[in-house]
């Protein structure tokens, strides 16, 4: 279907509702569905929250909601719902379900992902809002991946903390419920994008309040994951 000859649905105007309507109808979807930027930021920063705690599952989650027509997504995050993308994404959830529940191994998994987390979830922010101007794209990315930093560091910190526990069940409690929560969080953002940026910005402040103690983690982390990997 061509946009430049479909005719705009009543009451949208600005050009990004123009192009999500389109998206959403060439898609298959039963009604042109409009994405306000303010949802499109709500959305970016829960996601983007996510990302940052488990980037394959809420990558996998996107993907297979926008499989299944129970949401359609904004700018060419409808890339996702290509099935190696999913299964990719899927498969190394499997692997990180069970890595992340190890103690000590996770932290060596978690400094490796501080390299994988925070840009994809840049990438997610960059294909979101591919009908913006270059300048508010390169700042949804941008934070995008702040956002995501965040998290991955306020989860680093948790976990830097509770590994020298002796007993397996505080990692394992933890590792469930950042699953949990990123998989949760994403589904949510689709559903009710303004709630799931606050649930989101209520961590961030947490994270933010800590940050002295983050930063003072993610360097332990960084010098003991060598250590860790020449004793293995």
């Amino acid at each position: 279907m061509n946009c430049q000859k479909w005719q705009a649905p009543a009451g949208i105007t600005s050009r990004p509702d123009l192009f999500s309507s389109c998206v959403a109808v060439v898609r298959g979807y039963p009604e042109a569905v409009t994405f306000p930027s303010s949802e499109i930021a709500a959305l970016l920063v829960a996601v983007s929250f996510a990302a940052g705690l488990n980037v394959y599952a809420t990558v996998a989650t996107l993907g297979l909601m926008a499989e299944f027509r129970l949401v359609p997504l904004p700018g060419q995050l409808h890339l996702l719902q290509n099935w190696w993308i999913i299964g990719v994404s899927g498969a190394l959830f499997g692997v990180e379900f069970f890595a992340d529940k190890i103690p000590a191994f996770d932290l060596v998994w978690n400094a490796a992902h501080t390299f994988i987390r925070v840009p994809v979830a840049a990438l997610l922010a960059y294909a979101a809002t591919s009908h913006l101007s270059p300048e508010k794209q390169l700042a949804a990315t941008v934070v995008g991946g702040l956002i995501a930093f965040a998290a991955h560091g306020g989860k680093t910190a948790v976990r830097t903390a509770v590994t020298p526990s002796p007993e397996p069940f505080s990692n394992m409690t933890l590792s469930f419920s950042e699953d949990a929560l990123a998989i949760f969080l994403t589904w949510f953002a689709t559903r009710h994008p303004y709630w799931a940026a606050a649930i989101a910005i209520v961590f961030l402040v947490i994270i933010v309040f800590l940050i002295r103690w983050i930063v003072r983690a993610m360097k332990g982390l960084f010098r003991s994951s060598p250590a860790n990997s020449t004793q293995a």
